[in-house]
C-alpha cells in the first residue's frame, strides 16, 4: 500500500452567532476539506498550525431610512493549533468583530478567546484512535472527531452609549460569561477526488449580569452541517490541490432570555448553501466561500432584521499554514 502524510492542514472556522471555531485538516492525497463544515481530522504530532478566517456578512435591510437597522458586521478569528499527538489537538482563538448600522453607529473589539480539544477516532474492523500514519486504503474508513470548546468572558460586555446607557446586548464584543459546546464530525474519502463529510455540535451560554443590571442568557445553538467536496485539480508532485465544495448548514437557535422571560424576536431555524473552493500548495491553504441563507423559520420573522438568516449573504476567507 502507499504510505502518505500529512503535507498541509487545512483550518476552518464556524463563525456562527456566537463566534464558536471548529476545524477541518486534510493533504494533497486522500480526504478533502469544506469551508464551514468540520472535518475528521488531527493535526500532525508536533505540529503547529496559523490560521486566520475573515467573515463579511451583508444584512437586509427593509426601510430606506436610516433608522438604526444592522447593516453589515466584520468578523475575524486568528488561531493556533498544536498536535500533541496522532488523535489529540488542541487550538486557541483570538476573535476580533466589527458591527455596523446603517446610521452609522458601530462597536468592534476583540470577542471572548475560545479554546478546543480535538479527539481523532477511526473505524476499521473496530473502533480505534487515529494513527500516526495511514495509507490510502486506510484513508477510506471512516473518520470521527470529538470535540469540546469553551470560550472566557474577555471581551467587552459593558459597552456604553455616549449618554451612558448600555449597548444592545447582541451589539457587545463579549457574552460576559463562559459558554461550553460539544461537537462530533464524520469523514468518508470514497478513495477517488470525492468527500463526505458532515458534523453536529450543540452550543450553550451561562446567564450574564450587566453593569446595569439586566441579565441576558443566549439561546442554544444546535447545528447539523453536511458537505460534498470534489477535487478539480491535483498535482502531487507540486503538493497542489484546487478543490470545489457545496455545503448545507442547518442552525437552530434558541430563544434568548431576557430578565427571566423569552425575548422577542429571537431564535428559529436556518438552512444556508455554502459553494465555495479551496486551493492548498505545500503546507498551506486559502479558501473562499458564499454563504446564502436559503431557508430560515424565525420566530418573530418581520421583527429580526439583522439577525442570523436575514443576511444577503457572507463572504467567507480563511488563510491556514502549517509550521
Amino acid at each position: 500500500m502507499k504510505k502518505i502524510s500529512i503535507l498541509l492542514a487545512l483550518c476552518t472556522g464556524l463563525f456562527a452567532h456566537h463566534g464558536v471555531p471548529s476545524i477541518s485538516l486534510a493533504g494533497v492525497e486522500g480526504p478533502g476539506a469544506p469551508l464551514e463544515t468540520t472535518s475528521s481530522s488531527t493535526l500532525p504530532e508536533g505540529s503547529l498550525l496559523a490560521y486566520l478566517k475573515v467573515d463579511h456578512a451583508k444584512y437586509k435591510t427593509y426601510t430606506s431610512t436610516r433608522d438604526g437597522e444592522a447593516e453589515s458586521s466584520e468578523y475575524f478569528m486568528y488561531g493556533l493549533g498544536y498536535g500533541f499527538n496522532s488523535y489529540f489537538s488542541a487550538y486557541v482563538f483570538v476573535p476580533y468583530y466589527i458591527k455596523s448600522q446603517d446610521d452609522a453607529f458601530s462597536t468592534s473589539g476583540f470577542h471572548d478567546i475560545s479554546f478546543q480539544f480535538v479527539l481523532g477516532m477511526k473505524y476499521d474492523d473496530g473502533l480505534m484512535l487515529t494513527p500516526s500514519s495511514e495509507s490510502l486504503d486506510d484513508m477510506q474508513d471512516w473518520h470521527f472527531t470529538t470535540s469540546f470548546s469553551f470560550t472566557l468572558p474577555t471581551g467587552n460586555s459593558n459597552a456604553t452609549m455616549p449618554d451612558g446607557s448600555l449597548i444592545d446586548a447582541g451589539m457587545q464584543t463579549g457574552f460576559g460569561e463562559p459558554s461550553f459546546m460539544l461537537g462530533l464530525s464524520a469523514t468518508k474519502w470514497f478513495g477517488n477526488d470525492w468527500t463526505l463529510v458532515g458534523d453536529v455540535s450543540y452550543n450553550t451560554f451561562l446567564e450574564n449580569t450587566y453593569s446595569d443590571g439586566s441579565k441576558v442568557r443566549f439561546g442554544d445553538e444546535f447545528r447539523l452541517n453536511t458537505a460534498i467536496s470534489y477535487m478539480l485539480y491535483s498535482k502531487p508532485a507540486s503538493k497542489l490541490r484546487l478543490d470545489f465544495n457545496m455545503e448545507a448548514n442547518y442552525l437552530h437557535l434558541g430563544r434568548d432570555i431576557e430578565n427571566g422571560s423569552g425575548a422577542n424576536a429571537t431564535g428559529g431555524e436556518m438552512i444556508y448553501l455554502t459553494p465555495g473552493a479551496r486551493l492548498s500548495y505545500k503546507t498551506t491553504s486559502v479558501a473562499v466561500g458564499v454563504k446564502l441563507p436559503t431557508w430560515t423559520n424565525l420566530n418573530e420573522e418581520d421583527l429580526q432584521q439583522g439577525a442570523e438568516g436575514k443576511e444577503d449573504y457572507r463572504l467567507i476567507f480563511t488563510f491556514s499554514a502549517l509550521l
